[in-house]
């Protein structure tokens, strides 16, 4: 009588253990393209302009964003995002940095402790809603996490109309920014889909592609952006 229960039990260890497997070589799958996609360069390598912009590309690690000059010759983001009001420390900002995320991610979870296994499933199976976080900084100095890069007018104008593109209708969106997990930072309504083909630095890699700058093909990781962007002299 107990081998009907015993066979039950092996069957299903069995599966647990096919279904364990099948997990780690999807992960491994998707590390080796993400690997494979962000090796290969899109856009041919071109020496800085004489006349043209310099942003920055900034990485905290897990999450890339581009850094803009306020204001240029070629593009005023005033208009655009409200949030460039407010002062910092003072003094009216001088750039600023944007970045498309998942909004439960963004405006609530400070810190991937904090991230909910329900969360985390959804993003990974169904994926989730976009939001842009637009961050202020008044002169940010370049470094190791904040590489400068300079290009062209026209490619500056091109990848920030591309960037602007990926904001929601002004009509739907509030008037007055959303606040998330660092209180300097503001969050405007974005078109999309967050999904783990789709992340963060795929939408950071494709505007910096849009810019002229050689990027990998897919960027899913911060590291996959950060590899083709060289930093500053020490």
């Amino acid at each position: 009588m107990a081998a009907a229960p015993l066979s039950r039990l092996n069957r299903g260890l069995k599966a647990a253990r096919y279904a364990a497997l099948g997990v780690v070589l999807a992960l491994a799958l998707f590390l080796l393209a993400a690997w494979i996609g962000s090796a290969v360069p899109r856009n041919a390598a071109s020496p800085p302009p004489a006349d043209g912009v310099q942003i920055m590309v900034e990485t905290n690690g897990v999450h890339t964003g581009i850094v803009m000059p306020v204001t240029s010759a070629d593009w005023d983001w005033r208009p655009v995002f409200p949030s460039i009001a407010a002062p910092v420390h003072g003094e009216p900002p001088t750039h600023i940095a944007v970045g498309w995320g998942e909004r439960e991610v963004f405006l609530n979870t400070p810190t991937w402790g904090d991230l909910r296994l329900r969360t985390a499933l959804r993003i990974a199976f169904v994926g989730g809603e976009p939001i842009m976080r637009v961050s202020h900084y008044v002169r940010p100095a370049p470094d190791a996490n904040y590489r400068p890069v300079t290009i062209s007018r026209a490619a500056y104008r091109r990848m920030a109309r591309a960037i602007a593109a990926s904001l929601a209708p002004e009509g739907d969106r509030p008037r007055t920014a959303m606040r998330g997990v660092d209180p300097g930072d503001a969050y405007y309504l974005a078109l999309g889909h967050y999904t783990l083909a789709n992340t963060c630095n795929t939408w950071v890699g494709d505007r910096l592609a849009d810019g002229e700058i050689q990027m990998g093909l897919w960027t899913p990781f911060a590291g996959g952006v950060m590899r083709w962007i060289e930093p500053p002299p020490a």
